[in-house]
């Protein structure tokens, strides 16, 4: 869950999103120290009034900063890609929700349960109980199983949509007439927001998301419970 005035990522709570925010470390890195050269050169052409004539013709300079920027483009882009094709790759889930986006809430099913479906609406503002977050909470939260592998059917009856869960690391739209799949895997158990982050209308805000992560056997007891 986000802070006011928070400057970073949220906690991660997944796999993916651990190696999300690795990523992120490392490219900034690389930003910051390209950056401080160039301020740093700036500067001394600024404040010096050395010249090298013959520098400025050498072609050992050009060959560097030739292949120095193509070394630079390579260490970012080997671990992107590898977070890539790991966000894309599914490991036979154990659990199967389908997700479909309306205007303006969402519903879901438990496929691999015979009859589990709900509709997840916002609670509205006068309705909050104390401690309760305005504009996030929802009436029926989705329960799954923490350290089990889910599979998300994501897709729109009405126009485009987007399910988002910043400290799981996801994000996929849900269109009409098509279905989008990811996989998520909670590490620790908790509640986990998000929102519509698609512009969906006059109520695009009012589409939250609410995970909540438990250990299996509660999972269980949750499930049979709504059956």
């Amino acid at each position: 869950m986000a802070y006011p005035f928070q400057l970073g990522f949220q906690d991660a709570t997944s796999p993916i999103m651990e190696e999300l925010l690795h990523f992120h470390d490392h490219t900034l890195m690389i930003v910051f120290l390209i950056s401080s050269l160039v301020l740093y050169i700036i500067s001394l052409m600024l404040t010096t009034k050395l010249t090298h004539t013959s520098t400025m013709d050498a072609q050992e300079v050009e060959t560097i900063w030739t292949i120095l920027p193509a070394i630079i483009l390579i260490l970012i882009a080997l671990p992107s890609l590898r977070i890539l094709y790991m966000m894309d790759e599914i490991n036979s889930p154990s659990l199967t929700v389908k997700t479909m986006g309306h205007q303006w809430y969402w519903s879901y099913e438990y496929t691999d349960y015979e009859d589990l479906s709900f509709d997840s609406y916002m609670i509205p503002t006068q309705e909050l109980k104390p401690g309760e977050l305005r504009l996030l909470e929802v009436d029926n939260r989705v329960v799954l199983p923490m350290e089990v592998t889910v599979r998300m059917l994501i897709s729109s009856e009405d126009v485009l949509h987007s399910w988002a869960v910043p400290s799981l690391g996801l994000k996929t739209d849900a269109i009409p007439g098509r279905l989008n799949q990811t996989t998520l895997m909670g590490t620790r158990p908790g509640l986990y927001y998000g929102q519509c982050s698609e512009i969906c209308g006059s109520n695009h805000s009012f589409m939250p998301i609410v995970l909540e992560l438990v250990p299996l056997p509660y999972f269980e007891k949750w499930s049979v419970s709504m059956l």
